[in-house]
């Protein structure tokens, strides 16, 4: 198996996104905002290596957070992100059960806004994992979601954060952030 820490994993992660997921193009971003990139990390994290490394190298960064018993991410982009943290988490003896959140409850069956939530046990301590970050809302809106579903969030970790001020609003909000990548690892800083 390839190594799966350290700065050779986030390298190789890394090299994943810029080759998969990553376009310098002109789009409008579900923010609303516009913006001179794109990055559809799917493309990356649902290929093999791409899930194991990002598995690996998120749950790795659960160290600088505090403690938790679950990891959740919102759909569609931070569900497999869970899965991987979960699998990896197994893997390593230390588990953690995944959770996804959605942005819409249900209209059928269960209606539930948050999948795997037997899990949850009030006052239990969650990760949230997101994709990628630009103003913040999706994470902020998400971690509502696990709140009222009894859920203590403790932080966040991003696969990117675009440097567009959504970390910022995040860590305002009170909750740490963590990013495995920026902006600057696709884009130099603008002039």
């Amino acid at each position: 198996m390839n190594d799966l820490t350290g700065p050779r994993a986030r390298e190789r992660l890394v090299h994943l996104l810029r080759d998969r997921s990553f376009e310098q193009k002109r789009v409008v971003l579900a923010s609303g905002r516009e913006s001179d990139f794109f990055i559809d990390c799917k493309q990356a994290v649902l290929t093999a290596e791409g899930h194991a490394l990002v598995g690996a190298l998120m749950l790795d960064a659960l160290d600088a957070l505090p403690g938790c018993d679950a990891v959740a991410g919102v759909e569609l982009g931070g569900c497999p992100l869970a899965s991987a943290v979960s699998l990896m988490s197994h893997l390593r003896g230390t588990p953690l059960p995944a959770l996804y959140v959605r942005k819409e409850t249900k209209d059928h069956g269960s209606r539930r806004q948050v999948e795997g939530d037997k899990a949850l046990h009030p006052g239990a301590r969650v990760v949230m994992l997101e994709d990628v970050i630009t103003t913040g809302g999706s994470t902020l809106k998400a971690v509502e979601k696990l709140r009222a579903a009894g859920a203590e969030v403790v932080g966040v970790i991003a696969l990117v954060d675009r440097l567009e001020g959504g970390a910022e609003a995040i860590r305002t909000a009170g909750l740490p952030v963590v990013a495995l990548c920026t902006r600057r690892d696709f884009l130099p800083d603008p002039a």
